[in-house]
């Protein structure tokens, strides 16, 4: 009787060990996201600012319409110890904000008469705004030292103000009309021979024409309070003027209504209204904000302040 042959061996190829499985899956993940922060990386930019106070690289951020879409990388000083040089990267996704003309500010928190603002950045840190500019795409700006006026988008009028001194007002500061905001300050400055302010006020398009050519100017910002021999007097205003600083008008009421004013008239801009021009209230058409105003083609160009 023959022996019976011995059962065959099978051996197992040694598989992965289930120890490296995570560790694998992490490197997999962390490559991905590193692919895919490359896709959205943009280009590098340099700004030049008088200052940097604040500014931090891997920390500070640039923002355009309150979203985050650049990281400033590093910070160094100019070469002639005059200012600091920020190298910014820009997302791939906004890469359009590097066009020439493009403006860029540092927003650090504010508290004065002009007004409060950036006050979040004392949590955060400070950041740097843009506004878009329309040219070809550029690598080197000159930033700001403070924001830019506010692009005006609707067809309104503006006008001069002529005025000792300036007071609170400020660039975005209200223009009011019965304490009804009606319009803005635009830009302010100082005259050829240096002894009056100019303060150059945008009134948005439905209101132009309650400026006319008898129209009464004054400062109604900041807080007055005077005490006589007939008691204490605290001048009236909105809560914004009081903050912000502002302006407010009137047009006499007695006798035929004055024409129109147009676009870049002077007044002289009082320190603060006679009684009489509270009380003043004279009937002038003008078309509802309600109704739809068709705007006219063509962008709006800002008239240069007293050429």
């Amino acid at each position: 009787m023959s022996a019976s042959a011995p059962a065959p061996k099978v051996t197992r190829g040694k598989g992965i060990p289930l120890i490296w499985v995570v560790p694998a899956i992490a490197v997999a993940i962390g490559l991905w996201m590193a692919i895919r922060e490359l896709k959205n990386l943009g280009p590098e930019v340099t700004i030049e600012f008088a200052d940097g106070s604040g500014i931090e690289a891997g920390k500070t951020t640039l923002e355009y319409l309150g979203v985050t879409v650049g990281t400033v990388e590093k910070v160094a000083l100019e070469p002639r110890l005059d200012g600091v040089i920020v190298k910014l990267r820009i997302k791939r996704t906004a890469e359009a904000l590097t066009a020439v003309g493009s403006k860029f500010w540092i927003v650090h928190p504010k508290i004065g008469l002009s007004g409060i603002s950036g006050l979040e950045t004392l949590v955060s840190g400070v950041r740097i705004n843009v506004a878009p500019g329309s040219g070809p795409l550029a690598k080197a700006f000159v930033g700001l030292e403070k924001a830019p006026p506010p692009d005006v988008t609707d067809e309104g009028r503006a006008f001069i103000l002529v005025t000792d001194k300036l007071g609170s007002l400020t660039t975005g500061s209200p223009v009011t009309y019965r304490e009804l905001k009606v319009g803005s300050v635009e830009a302010s400055r100082l005259s050829e021979d240096a002894t009056r302010v100019l303060v150059r006020i945008h009134i948005d398009a439905p209101y132009g024409d309650l400026v006319r050519t008898s129209t009464r100017f004054w400062n109604s910002g900041g807080f007055t309070f005077k005490l006589n021999l007939f008691g204490a007097q605290v001048k009236d205003t909105s809560l914004e003027s009081l903050i912000q600083g502002g302006v407010a008008f009137a047009t006499p009421e007695a006798g035929p209504l004055a024409p129109a004013a147009g676009a870049n008239a002077r007044f002289d801009l009082a320190a603060e209204a006679d009684k009489e021009w509270l009380k003043w209230a004279p009937k002038i058409p003008i078309q509802s904000t309600d109704s739809a105003v068709p705007k006219p083609s063509g962008s709006r160009l800002l008239p240069a302040l007293m050429k």
